[in-house]
């Protein structure tokens, strides 16, 4: 049972200016509560309950709102970047944390997805990574996979000029501490550009699973908008 989990919320957000020059993008409201809270409890209710959140601009509102998580059901760990050190070079903070299985998060994504059983799916497949895949209309802007009939991935392309599939990348993954061992120690590195296509050069299970839920990018005006519109139709 994985229990643990990186919340990628260091990004600037400058696309959803003015709002996120006073707050971090994961911190965004979606009906009353940010983003990054959606995030938390649904971590919570799955049984994941010791979080790391890695930070960099403005990271007193983070913080200020959540303190040590007790309030929403789990335990925070704090990683502050000098230097933003993309997706996969924010596990450096935690590398110790990270000693068994573990999900990452992306925080400018809201999703509503089943997480337990999409860690119980990696676990069962023995892969070294498993990558949460949804269905896009906009795939040239997004990073694809091409995938096998069992589900292992065989390419991975970030922002192709050419579309070959509309599965993307959801920015939700389940691993295991193997994969540490594609991330350098220091520096930036990021888990579709770097780390990914090393592993699948080097012969690792990289597998995927096409979740069941819905799945928003927060990354513009409009998407927000249409997160907004789905969190407010369930309230």
């Amino acid at each position: 049972m994985i229990s643990k989990a990186l919340i990628l919320s260091a990004g600037l957000g400058t696309r959803l200016r003015p709002l996120t020059d006073v707050m971090p993008k994961p911190m965004v409201p979606l009906a009353g509560r940010p983003l990054l809270e959606h995030l938390v409890r649904r971590c919570a209710a799955a049984g994941i309950g010791d979080l790391a959140v890695n930070l960099h601009y403005l990271p007193h509102v983070v913080t200020d709102h959540f303190g040590n998580g007790a309030a929403f059901g789990v335990r925070l760990l704090y990683g502050l970047e000098a230097e933003l050190l993309g997706t996969a070079g924010a596990i450096n903070n935690f590398r110790e944390f990270f000693s068994e299985p573990f999900l990452v998060l992306y925080g400018d994504v809201y999703f509503d997805v089943d997480l337990a059983a999409f860690a119980a799916a990696h676990e069962a497949s023995g892969a070294t990574a498993t990558v949460g895949l949804y269905h896009v209309d906009n795939p040239t802007e997004c990073g694809l996979v091409d995938r096998d009939a069992k589900g292992r991935i065989t390419r991975f392309v970030e922002k192709p000029a050419v579309a070959f599939t509309d599965l993307a990348n959801a920015g939700i993954y389940a691993m295991s501490p193997k994969v540490l061992d594609y991330i350098p120690e220091s520096g930036f590195c990021d888990f579709g550009r770097d780390v990914f296509p090393a592993m699948l050069a080097a012969g690792e299970p990289l597998y995927s699973e096409v979740l069941d839920g819905y799945v928003m990018d927060i990354g513009s005006p409009q998407k927000y908008e249409r997160a907004q519109a789905y969190v407010a139709s369930r309230a």
